[in-house]
C-alpha cells in the first residue's frame, strides 16, 4: 500500500483534490473529520481542551464552541497548545487507519488529507516525521491572495452573519502562523497548482492518480 500525505495551506483546494481521489478508488482520511470526531462532548480531546482552555470554549448545550476556541488559539498566541492535544491523537488515530488499510488493501493508494503534515512536530521522528508516516508528500498549492478570496466566500456562506473583513483578518492570521507555500515545495514529491478551474484541478488529480496507483503496484512488489 502507497501511503500518500496530502497536504496544503487552508483553501488551496486539497478537500477538492482528495474527492477526486476518493472517486477514483483511493482510500481517504480526513484529518478535519477525524479532529472534529474527537471534539465532540464525552471524547478525551474535549475534555482536554476544556482544560486547557476554560468553559470559554463551551457552549451551553455542552458542544465545543470551536469559533472562540480558534479566536483563541490563533488571535491569542495559543496554537501551540490546541495542536499539542489535537495532532498526537489524530496521528494516532490516523497511524492505526493505515495499519488497517494496510492489511485489508495491501496494493491501495491511502490518502491523509491534512494541513499541517509538514508543520507537526509529532510523529515518530523528530526531525521529518512525515518521512517515517508517509511514502509520499502531495502539495496542493495557489496564491495567497486567491486563497484568501476563496477562504473568506467560504465562510461567508456558511456564516452569513460573519463580517468579510473580520473573516479577512482571521484568515491572515491563520496564514501567517503556516508554513509558506515555497517552503513546502522543498519537501513535495507532488505538486498541483490549483490557479486555474476546477476542470484544471481534477484533471491534474485525475493524472496524479495513475501515478500513484503505479507506485502502489511497484512498491507491493517489493514488499513480496
Amino acid at each position: 500500500m502507497l501511503r500518500v500525505a496530502l497536504t496544503g495551506g487552508a483553501a488551496s483546494g486539497k478537500s477538492a483534490v482528495a474527492a477526486v481521489l476518493e472517486g477514483m478508488g483511493a482510500l481517504v482520511s480526513r484529518s478535519d473529520e477525524v479532529g472534529r470526531a474527537m471534539m465532540q462532548p464525552g471524547e478525551a480531546v474535549f475534555d482536554a481542551i476544556a482544560a486547557q482552555f476554560g468553559r470559554s470554549v463551551v457552549r451551553e448545550d455542552g458542544t465545543l464552541n470551536r469559533r472562540e476556541l480558534a479566536r483563541l488559539a490563533f488571535l491569542g498566541g495559543r496554537v501551540g497548545e490546541l495542536n499539542a492535544i489535537v495532532h498526537p491523537a489524530v496521528i494516532a488515530a490516523q497511524s492505526k487507519w493505515l495499519e488497517e488499510m494496510g492489511r485489508e488493501h495491501p496494493h491501495s493508494v491511502a490518502v491523509v488529507e491534512s494541513a499541517l503534515v509538514l508543520e507537526t512536530p509529532y510523529g515518530a521522528s523528530a526531525s521529518m516525521p512525515w518521512r517515517s508516516r508517509f511514502d509520499q508528500i502531495v502539495l496542493v498549492t495557489a496564491p495567497e491572495d486567491v486563497r484568501l478570496e476563496r477562504y473568506v466566500r467560504r465562510v461567508l456562506a456558511s456564516d452569513g452573519q460573519a463580517d468579510a473583513e473580520a473573516v479577512r483578518a482571521d484568515a491572515l492570521c491563520m496564514f501567517g502562523l503556516q508554513m509558506p507555500e515555497d517552503a513546502k515545495r522543498a519537501f513535495a514529491d507532488e505538486v498541483l497548482e490549483n490557479d486555474g478551474t476546477m476542470d484544471d484541478l481534477r484533471r491534474q488529480a485525475e493524472v496524479l492518480y495513475a501515478r500513484l496507483l503505479a507506485r502502489s503496484g511497484r512498491r507491493a512488489g517489493r514488499e513480496v
